[in-house]
């Protein structure tokens, strides 16, 4: 979905008493400083709350009335915003070529160190015949099952399982409550935030031919995960039927994402929260799913394609295109069809007046 111009960043004062000047700033981020070099600062925060030693944001030049009327000490500015944004005596700018790479250079700055476990807890729970790098960390209630094997330097934080015959690749890390459930396979650096379940069984029935409900289809596959996935809190991946559901290198997936048995995910998708994928969908290489896009089963979407928010898809998305509406269209052609309805009700006026 869309963002607002000025950038909603809001962590509240910077960790352990931590403050920067404007020079030090300008200097981490390589942006051109104009007005004070020693302005302290030490929080950041939007323009409607920001104080005297606030860094806000503005991207857009149409928002920069608003931080020279606001009460903050200092802005990173795009540089296509930058022009008619002069300092005063105590206000800085600090000029950037792009405000949202310049805020990860600076939260990787003053972002709190994570908390992670080290080494394994007296509280977790390693089967024997699990295999486990010197270097792994388990957090307290992690469990490890038969014939796992975790790689050097990942990371299970408390309450993980992991089920049998799971193999976890290099760093990864895994956060409160994440499930792996049976022969799922996580390459490299794979990051799964809180209560996200890997390989919980898909979603198969058929009518019993005795007529007395439904009969379950047992699903025999696993997921495979590649290196540099990071997965969403409370995102569920079901396991194939046969073989793998597939999530390919550098895919980020949000939050509460359901992805369905077999389906196969392209390298460096985004897929935003709440969408949900139905059985052996394939998405290409950088598809862009927008929040809540719902997928039938066994479509594709072709590579850098993107569907837009609330979308439905029910018809194949070809290569680089973008599909909007429910159901979803082409977005030129759902855009056309949206004019009309917006017309519709005087037509139907004119058209009554025109029969009396």
């Amino acid at each position: 979905g869309g963002r607002s111009a000025v950038m909603d960043a809001r962590p509240a004062a910077a960790p352990h008493g931590l403050t920067i000047t404007t020079g030090e700033l300008a200097a981490i981020l390589g942006a051109e400083l104009a007005g004070p070099s020693d302005l302290r600062l030490d929080r950041v925060d939007t323009i409607e709350h920001a104080g005297p030693t606030t860094l806000t944001f503005v991207r857009d030049a149409r928002h920069a009335a608003r931080f020279l009327a606001s009460g903050a000490g200092a802005a990173l500015v795009a540089r296509a915003a930058a022009q008619g944004i002069s300092p005063g005596p105590s206000r800085a700018v600090l000029v950037v070529d792009d405000p949202d790479l310049a805020l990860i250079a600076l939260l990787s700055k003053i972002a709190p160190p994570p908390s992670r476990p080290s080494g394994i807890s007296p509280h977790a729970r390693v089967d024997p015949t699990a295999r486990l790098a010197e270097s792994v960390s388990l957090g307290p209630g992690a469990a490890v099952g038969p014939g796992s094997a975790i790689g050097p330097n990942t990371i299970l934080h408390a309450n993980v399982t992991v089920g049998a015959g799971v193999t976890l690749g290099t760093a990864c890390e895994l956060h409160p409550g994440v499930v792996i459930q049976d022969r799922c396979t996580l390459a490299d650096r794979v990051v799964i935030h809180p209560n996200a379940v890997i390989g919980a069984d898909g979603f198969g029935y058929r009518p019993d031919p005795a007529g007395r409900g439904l009969v379950k289809i047992p699903h025999a596959g696993n997921v495979v995960i590649e290196s540099d996935v990071e997965i969403g809190a409370g995102t569920t991946i079901d396991r194939g039927k046969f073989g793998p559901t597939l999530i390919g290198a550098g895919t980020k997936i949000d939050n509460l994402v359901q992805i369905g048995h077999n389906c196969r995910i392209g390298r460096a998708c985004i897929i935003c929260g709440c969408s949900a994928l139905a059985g052996s969908v394939t998405l290409g290489d950088g598809v862009t799913l927008a929040g809540g896009v719902g997928i039938a089963d066994g479509r594709t979407v072709g590579s850098r394609a993107t569907v837009g928010a609330r979308s439905g898809l029910m018809d194949d998305v070809p290569p680089g295109e973008t599909w909007v509406g429910y159901p979803a269209r082409p977005a030129r052609q759902s855009m056309r069809l949206y004019s009309a309805l917006d017309k519709l009700p005087d037509l139907i006026r004119a058209f009554n007046r025109g029969s009396e």
